[in-house]
């Protein structure tokens, strides 16, 4: 069974329109540093805009992040599936923070 068997509403339901306006600023940060390449913006100036992307991409996965353990995780009743919840949290952090 996938995560998305387990459960009939993403934790993240709450948040969806405020998810939603972030990640449409970052679609429009992302046009930018293609904007910047394009016109052969100053090197300093383009990886200042690709950390401001890297970071406003990281506060939606932070977000992401609690509301899966403040809904998934909090409402798994069935004690194999929070372990598995936990694992997959676990996973994801790792990978947040290898990145």
């Amino acid at each position: 069974m996938s995560s998305t068997e387990t459960h009939t509403m993403a934790g993240y339901i709450s948040d969806k329109d405020a998810l939603l306006a972030r990640l449409r600023r970052i679609e429009g940060q992302v046009r930018g540093l293609q904007r910047q390449v394009e016109n052969e913006t100053y090197c300093i100036d383009v990886l200042t805009q690709v950390s401001a992307t890297t970071k406003a991409l990281q506060s939606v996965a932070l977000l992401l992040l609690d509301d899966h353990l403040g809904h998934c995780l909090a409402h798994a009743t069935d004690p194999e599936d929070r372990d598995r919840k936990v694992t997959e949290a676990s996973e994801a952090i790792a990978r947040m923070v290898r990145s």
